[in-house]
């Protein structure tokens, strides 16, 4: 931990030594968005100029990739061929020829395979096309066209089962399964942790992503001039957020972070899918202007974008519209024009020209035949047109011409991961403990429901007499001790973990951290919590009932329950990384918790349990927990007072507290395997939902 303060100074220490003649040389003036009174029928306005390089000791290739003096063997090589790769891709030719993409037909289930005869469906037919450096094409569409097909697999993420041909080269080279180590990509969905500032999201990407070798100092440098060239200075103290939970930054800010994330390794090529969602027009059209000051760096961009306003149309260089899969036209907004209007679909000059070609372009439903027709009859003439020839002609160029490094073969073994084990682990720590301190709702709805429960259980119970009586209270308090700490931290542990899934899913298949460094962070983080509470609750519902009042068995009392609440822990993180949804595993969890519960020796004595359902006892943590306890309180009782020879209900009377312990059939020499089988469901619960959460990560 120690390194880790270390670290963090250092983060706030360059974080309060920036300057403003710094920011003023390294950023980037933002660029005059476009007149709202333009004619949508304009060219794009002209790109600004581009920003001055970053400062020359920071390396070569992405301006952050240097070595240090120091280092030799195979990890200095690696760097030196990693460097290498970055100065030759400073700017990227993107190029697909005649990409097809089938979805295989379902399986009949059962392990079945497809229906004899059943055909996989094509989603995407020929599609080809290419975008330049300095270039932000925007792939256009009705819903259903292909457009968030295209760019996933352009971006060679989130292609589940697809089934992929054609060509995809960078540069005229084919690119294989390198892309994601070439490019950046701005996803629909914005995931952040809420509790984070903005300036402390940029740095926990920082520590993660750039490449090991670079300086603190470097890394932190990036950060801001990122957070100034995007805009992002008046939010940078500010909380992102979560919506409906805490208030944060805005939904045009969000985005703007979404892409900083990306840009903070300085990637040459930028993918973007729908950036503009949810956002009204002035706040869209900010984020396109963003992406259009990346570009002017010679960047490469693409981007998906669902009903651009004619403001936002005319900023774009390029225009792909896609229909049924294929290509219906590529090239310049103005070319646009020409294109539909040579065939007869001339845009009215006070309409939206992207509503009126996506809609030109359209299914309707109830008049399918006819729409179909003119798609194909458009895409048909595009295919025999100049533009697609020109395209063509290009890419014939890029692959004949290509020079350079074979990115296919470019990464194979070099690791996805750019920091070390250790720093991931100190970086995903203090972000976990950070997001607990900044998150005192859930802390003190844990407070409350622990102090109120066991003050409720308390008063139910009240003050046991050290009678015949009291025995039944003794042995029902103790069960309703460890039912309380299971169901409560089960459920927590199922109403939160699955919505931390998805961000971790997302960092961990950008290469940020491993999935055992983000298990055992996790635990590590929530640990406190999960001892201090147990205790509190036992620390008042046992003097509450009058248990016990010898200190050691009290301190073994709260030991074992800690022990539960941790198995419960356990168990609820396992069946939350098995579920698909938080509503599966609130369904699940009940089913699985009352048989544990059923054999825990309150409802059915332990000697009697049936032997086909004898395993289920070895698995109920309550039968370890309720043995120990009870053992625990009787053991040492020599004398029980007796009211009448019959107790006065019929019930013998329990003379010290072996009688009872044996009446319940639990011994004093299990004390010890109770103890080892309440550790070991710990770790076993633990292993099984690290193996459910790894093989989670392993589908992309």
């Amino acid at each position: 931990m120690s390194t880790l303060l270390v670290e963090l100074v250092a983060m706030k220490r360059v974080a309060k030594q920036r300057a403003s003649d710094d920011e003023q040389e390294h950023a980037l003036p933002p660029s005059p968005l476009p007149s709202p009174h333009s004619s949508p029928h304009s060219s794009p306005p002209p790109s600004s100029s581009p920003s001055p390089p970053p400062p020359s000791n920071l390396g070569p290739g992405n301006g952050y990739s240097t070595v240090g003096s120091g280092g030799s063997g195979p990890f200095r090589k690696a760097a030196q061929r990693s460097i290498s790769i970055h100065e030759q891709v400073q700017a990227i030719t993107l190029t697909w020829h005649e990409v097809n993409v089938f979805v295989p037909p379902p399986g009949r289930g059962c392990c079945r395979g497809p229906a004899p005869g059943a055909q996989p469906k094509q989603i995407l037919n020929k599609v080809t096309g290419m975008v330049k450096p300095g270039q932000l094409l925007a792939v256009m569409g009705a819903s259903g066209a292909g457009k968030t097909t295209l760019l996933n697999v352009l971006n060679g993420r989130n292609q589940a089962s697809l089934i992929v041909d054609g060509e995809i080269r960078v540069n005229g080279k084919r690119v294989g399964r390198s892309m994601p180590a070439l490019s950046g990509y701005v996803q629909q969905d914005d995931l952040f942790v809420g509790t984070l500032k903005v300036r402390e999201h940029l740095v926990f990407q920082a520590l993660l992503r750039m490449d090991k070798w670079i300086p603190l100092e470097a890394r932190m440098r990036r950060v801001e001039e990122v957070i100034h060239e995007l805009g992002l200075t008046k939010c940078a103290e500010t909380v992102i957020g979560t919506p409906g939970r805490i208030k944060g930054i805005s939904g045009g800010e969000m985005k703007r972070l979404a892409f900083a994330s990306e840009v903070l390794t300085d990637p040459p090529l930028l993918f973007c899918d729908e950036p503009t969602s949810g956002l009204d027009s002035f706040m869209a059209q900010t984020v396109v202007q963003t992406m259009k000051t990346l570009a002017s760096k010679n960047k490469t961009i693409l981007c998906t974008i669902h009903q651009p306003s004619s403001e936002v149309y005319a900023m774009f260089d390029r225009i792909c519209f896609m229909a049924e899969g294929r290509v219906s036209f590529l090239g310049s907004t103005t070319d646009a024009f020409h294109f539909f209007g040579g065939m007869g679909f001339d845009c009215p000059n006070q309409y939206n020209p992207a509503d009126y070609f996506v809609h030109t372009l359209a299914i309707v439903p109830g008049n399918e035949h006819e729409c179909k027709e003119r798609v194909k009859m458009v895409c048909d003439t595009y295919d025999k047109s100049a533009h697609q020839e020109a395209v063509d002609e290009e890419i014939k160029f890029q692959s004949q011409t290509a020079k350079g490094i074979e990115f296919e073969d470019a990464f194979d073994d070099i690791s996805p991961y750019k920091a070390s084990w250790a720093r991931q682990f100190r970086t995903v720590l203090w972000r976990s403990l950070l997001s607990i301190r900044r998150d005192p709702l859930a802390l003190r709805i844990r407070v409350f429901q622990t102090i109120t429960l066991s003050v409720l259980l308390g008063l139910v119970f009240g003050k046991l007499p050290k009678t015949q009586r009291g025995i039944q209270g003794v042995n029902g308090v103790v069960f309703s001790i460890i039912s309380e700490n299971t169901f409560a931290y089960v459920f927590s542990v199922i109403n939160t973990f699955p919505s931390e899934l998805p961000i971790f899913r997302r960092e961990h298949h950008n290469g940020m951290y491993r999935v055992d460094v983000y298990y055992l962070c996790k635990t590590v983080a929530e640990l406190p919590g999960f001892v201090m509470l147990p205790f509190v609750f036992i620390s008042i519902v046992y003097w509450m009932v009058g248990l016990n009042s010898a200190p050691e068995t009290f301190l073994i009392c709260a030991g074992v329950i800690i022990l539960v609440a941790n198995v419960a822990v356990s168990f609820g993180s396992f069946i939350s990384c098995v579920s698909p949804s938080v509503t599966v595993a609130l369904s699940i969890a009940p089913p699985l918790l009352i048989p544990l519960m059923l054999f825990g020796g309150f409802f059915l004595n332990s000697g009697t349990v049936p032997v086909y359902f004898i395993w289920l006892q070895y698995l109920s943590w309550f039968s370890y927990a309720n043995e120990v306890i009870l053992v625990n309180q009787w053991g040492d009782v020599d004398h029980i007072d007796c009211d009448s020879p019959a107790n006065g209900t019929g019930t013998p009377c329990f003379p010290n507290g072996d009688a009872v312990l044996n009446m319940l059939d639990f011994s004093k020499e299990d004390f010890g395997f109770d103890l080892a089988m309440l550790g070991t469901l710990l770790v076993g619960w633990r292993m099984l939902a690290f193996i459910a959460l790894y093989l989670r990560a392993r589908k992309k």
